[in-house]
């Protein structure tokens, strides 16, 4: 799988983490689903998923397999620092996981919902969340920041995620995402479709990370609805693939890097 066939991002992470977040192309599946699609839980072929999470390994050159999550919509993110290797499904149903083992890799998927990679500067710590609108209102932003001892040394990046003039909601949904922020910070105002409102997951992301001590936020600048190309998008397609947004700390050999 080529270089260009994933988004890096652009933040001033240490060079021993490192980071990606996979597009629709460089696998093998089909359909709805063509072609990089490493979600298990669509209606893909179990074997198409299985050859693209292992084309996904060895193109990134991960030494050992990211640990997928059962995605629920919840604030759970797991600390796979205390965890043994010998995962059994249920044990990985959370939104989020976080760890500071070397070679051991978060994934969060996502194909509209935001996900979020977080790590401090000295690269100690790394985590991958995924925020879809339930996830903000509820604070998994939140409980992804407080596995971190110092919230003013996080960095955040923001990968691809439906933009700001695509995410159309009803009221109810403003309500819950108005709990606890500041209503008059621009992250959502009035469609054009009556009762309905646009909303700017990444103003909410960025307000809520701020509301935690974090203020080193990057990336944000997606939409995976217009851009057909690259993203996934459910609400445009419906049945379709998910994007893979990855995190890993790369072991580092004496004072050098490899």
């Amino acid at each position: 799988m080529p270089k260009h066939n994933w988004i890096v991002p652009d933040w001033p992470a240490p060079a021993h983490v490192r980071a990606a977040c996979t597009t629709v192309s460089g696998g093998v599946s089909q359909g709805p689903y063509k072609s990089m699609n490493p979600a298990s839980h669509v209606n893909d072929d179990a074997q198409k998923v299985t050859e693209n999470r292992l084309l996904l390994q060895q193109a990134l050159s991960l030494s050992s397999p990211p640990q997928w999550l059962e995605q629920f919509h919840s604030t759970k993110i797991i600390n796979l620092d205390q965890m043994n290797n010998n995962f059994r499904n249920n044990e990985l149903k959370a939104d989020g996981s976080t760890t500071t083992r070397e070679e051991t890799v978060c994934v969060v998927m996502t194909a509209d919902c935001l996900p979020v990679l977080l790590t401090d500067r000295k690269g100690q710590r790394i985590s991958a969340i995924h925020a879809g609108w339930r996830g903000l209102a509820e604070g998994i932003l939140e409980a992804g920041v407080q596995q971190f001892t110092d919230t003013g040394d996080v960095l955040a990046w923001l990968g691809p995620a439906i933009g700001p003039e695509k995410f159309e909601v009803g009221e109810e949904v403003v309500d819950q995402l108005s709990a606890g922020v500041n209503i008059k910070t621009g992250w959502f105002r009035e469609s054009t479709n009556r009762g309905k409102w646009l909303v700017d997951l990444y103003a909410l992301a960025r307000l809520r990370l701020q509301q935690t001590g974090v203020n080193s936020i990057y990336g944000g600048t997606y939409c995976t609805f217009s851009d057909e190309q690259r993203f996934f998008s459910y609400r445009r397609q419906g049945d379709c693939g998910r994007m893979a947004t990855l995190i890993w700390r790369h072991h580092q050999v004496g004072d050098g890097q490899t």
